[in-house]
């Protein structure tokens, strides 16, 4: 059987690192493992006096229907201001309401940050992480993934240099081992 992996990217910009270095990942995923892209940028934000029956934005259902029935998600971030950015934190908001209905919950789950600075986004990489424990979602601790100094690692096309597409796949197989030891 198939697991469904939602991939989500902090980054709005159109030639995102994030993007790119996301969909190196989907592309290393086994076959019995597949990427599904969720749109985050279209959601609007989290107001609670919208989460009523008859006032739900649309594009909030159709985010919780979709990740509602993924396995696992990977989540892709830059840095802003020592945190995630705004829109990656609205879909965590958006997908763990209402109360008691998180769309998250138990999905096991990997953290990338990326940037071309040199500590990879380390702060956006742990600010997700804390959410994430709130969020009842048990995430890969090791290899941490902070990837620095993307801009010299990857062409404008995202090709990946050898050795780092080495570094992506140890990541990749040591998600799939943590996946496959919670879902046995």
């Amino acid at each position: 059987m198939t697991k469904k992996i939602g991939f989500i990217v902090g980054s709005l910009r159109t030639a995102s690192y994030n993007k790119k270095v996301a969909h190196a990942f989907a592309e290393l995923l086994p076959e019995d493992f597949e990427a599904f892209f969720l749109e985050i940028g279209n959601l609007p934000l989290y107001n609670e006096d919208l989460d009523a029956e008859g006032h739900i934005p649309v594009e909030w259902q159709a985010f919780r229907d979709q990740l509602m029935p993924l396995d696992g998600v990977f989540f892709f971030t830059p840095e802003y201001n020592r945190s995630v950015p705004g829109a990656l934190k609205n879909a965590l908001d958006v997908g763990s309401r209402p109360y008691g209905q998180s769309s998250w919950d138990g999905k096991p789950a990997l953290v990338v940050s990326v940037s071309p600075g040199a500590i990879g986004g380390f702060g956006a990489n742990h600010h997700l992480r804390q959410s994430l424990v709130f969020l009842n979602m048990p995430t890969l601790q090791q290899p941490e993934a902070y990837i620095g100094g993307i801009n010299n690692l990857m062409d404008e096309d995202g090709n990946v240099q050898e050795g780092t597409l080495d570094y992506f796949k140890t990541i990749v197989g040591k998600y799939v081992e943590f996946f496959n030891k919670l879902k046995a």
